[in-house]
């Protein structure tokens, strides 16, 4: 066999797993297994549920007239500029709230990661806001922001356009903002909890040798810090991305979908709880599930991330 058969093979070829790995492996499945099972059988029923429920034509105010439609439902949706103006502001609200908890949650895992002396009351402190009910802390942000309970807007009048009585809920972007703001304030510390983990990781040395061939902080946090935590960061983003389109409780709370600030989360709300459109909030439901399984797909592919290599 020539030297570039050898290569090519030695390049192609999966590296062998010891007898401890597949030990660890077999073991891993074993202790898995009864919660893999219960979560499949908790989960899979109503997602095969909803995609039976997605080809007929239901109302739950008739459940004797269930005429079955096949895709007419999801026709009607993807036809709907409701549907889009709702996908429209899951996006954004998701693509705002995600950049900034990640680049803010970056900042706090790095304090926390470093600081020695009050490291532990530090982290609990930080903590706080996401230990706290979504449901409470959207009536806070509402209270906060309203014009007549709120004291935001005292605190604001020297913003050009913010007055005593300016309404944040009652346009788009003002609601759109504080609907972000909110979600932001709230999970960041999660973002943080993930990231330190990561930082973890890192090794001390590798950075002490880039400092030491005169590397700069940034050169050491780009070519050493962040390499190293990429797995870190890949689950990070994408748990947060995915709680993130789901959201419901904040725009429920704050403007109930009021001023096209609708998510998917909202419109299936409306089309199931309000007008008891089974079938086509069955097919809304379908279609956020797909969505956030191509989320998922794409951060895993775009990564390329060995999750089984860094689970340490």
């Amino acid at each position: 066999m020539s030297t570039a058969t050898e290569l090519r093979t030695a390049k192609g070829a999966k590296p062998r797993l010891s007898d401890r790995a597949r030990t660890e492996q077999r073991l891993g499945w074993k202790l898995a297994m009864p919660a893999f099972v219960v979560m499949l059988f908790v989960t899979a029923y109503p997602i095969l549920q909803a995609v039976w429920n997605s080809f007929f034509a239901y109302r739950l105010t008739d459940p004797d007239n269930r005429e079955f439609v096949g895709l007419q439902n999801y026709l009607v949706a993807l036809s709907d500029s409701v549907f889009w103006s709702a996908m429209w502001m899951t996006v954004l609200v998701t693509v705002i709230t995600v950049v900034v908890e990640l680049v803010l949650g970056f900042i706090i895992a790095l304090v926390m990661h470093r600081i020695v002396i009050p490291r532990r009351t530090l982290r609990t402190v930080v903590l706080i806001p996401y230990s706290i009910i979504t449901v409470v802390s959207g009536f806070t942000w509402l209270y906060a922001f309203q014009t007549d309970t709120g004291f935001v807007n005292r605190w604001t009048q020297w913003i050009p356009g913010v007055s005593e009585n300016f309404d944040w809920f009652g346009s788009f972007w003002p609601a759109v903002f504080v609907i972000s703001l909110s979600e932001i304030w709230k999970t960041t510390p999660f973002m943080s909890l993930l990231l330190l983990a990561g930082l973890a990781q890192v090794d001390s040395s590798m950075e002490e040798a880039a400092k030491v061939d005169g590397a700069s902080w940034f050169q050491v946090l780009w070519k050493v810090i962040l390499p190293s935590m990429k797995a870190a960061v890949m689950v990070a983003l994408l748990f947060r991305t995915l709680d993130a389109f789901r959201i419901f409780d904040n725009i429920f709370i704050m403007t109930g979908g009021a001023n096209d600030t609708d998510s998917l989360s909202m419109l299936i709300y409306r089309q199931t709880i309000d007008r008891t459109e089974i079938g086509l909030g069955s097919a809304l439901s379908v279609i956020l599930f797909l969505c956030v399984l191509i989320i998922a797909a794409l951060f895993v592919k775009g990564f390329k991330v060995d999750l089984a290599e860094g689970r340490s």
